[in-house]
This record gives C-alpha cells, structure tokens and sequence, in this order.
C-alpha cells in the first residue's frame, strides 16, 4: 500500500483502486492511465508540484490539459509560477514523479483543485506510485486535503 491508500483507509471514505501496467518509456503519466484503464481523459486528473514564490504547491488538472502557471499564481495570489524541481518535489511529497499523488504527501503542501473536477461524480486521481489510479469523488478529495477550488 501507499501513504495515499493507508491515508483514504484511515479516513474510512470511499474510493476505488484502479491499476494497469505502466510503460517505463512513457512520461505523460495522466494520459497513459486514461488510455489504459479506458477513463475520459477530462475525469482524469494529473497531480503536480507547482512553485509559487518559492513555496511548493499541489495543482490537480485535467490530463487533458496544459496548467496555466501564470493563472494559478494568481487563483493562489502569488506573482511567479514554475514547475518545481524534480528533486523537491519528490522529497516534499515522498513520491516519485508520475506517481506523485493528492493525498498523503511527507510535508503539508497546500492543494489547489481545478474547478471542472466538481462537474463529476468521480475523478481518477494518482494513488502514489505508477501504474496506480483512485477514483475518488471530488468532494471526499478536497475535504481531506483541504483544496481550494480554481481555474489554471
């Protein structure tokens, strides 16, 4: 199990494991878990570390679509954005990237959601490791990371 599985099992909500078989020669890791477990690429979310001034953050997008950083900045009232390094975002969140997941992350990063997330009754979200999906509903993700909602 993953820090993010044990983490939704001691909240005793309600979720879904979905696993595949993740190709190492792939690195858009949110596109080959809807391709392979046949998901809508739009309920699909991807889960990245995100720079803010310095500070990390958590954006949870649509595989479907490129974030914005300038856009996320400003839903976090933040001036400069940029994808955080590789080794600070695993270290923060103590995953690897491509399995980098919502829930259960080493440090408290705060996590914003895009809002087309609560347009589903449930989205697949990184489970922690690669190759692991959960469905979970958007409402259960956001009480328990305590997200804001925004558009990026």
């Amino acid at each position: 199990m993953t820090p993010a599985i044990n983490l939704l099992k001691q909240q005793k909500v309600d979720f879904e494991v979905l696993k595949f078989r993740h190709d190492p020669s792939l690195s858009n890791y949110a596109q080959e878990a809807a391709t392979k477990l046949n998901l809508d690429e739009q309920q699909v979310f991807k889960t990245l570390v995100i720079d803010v001034d310095g500070a990390l953050y958590i954006g949870i997008t649509p595989a479907s679509q490129q974030v914005d950083l300038k856009s996320f900045a400003k839903s976090i009232c933040g001036k400069k954005a940029q994808m955080a390094d590789k080794n600070r975002a695993q270290t923060a969140t103590g995953y690897l990237l491509g399995g980098i997941s919502p829930f259960g992350h080493k440090k408290n990063i705060p996590v914003v959601l895009h809002e087309t997330a609560k347009k589903y009754p449930n989205i697949y979200v990184s489970g922690g490791r690669r190759g692991l999906e959960i469905s979970i509903c958007p409402n259960i993700l956001i009480k328990i990371t305590k997200a804001t909602l925004a558009t990026f």
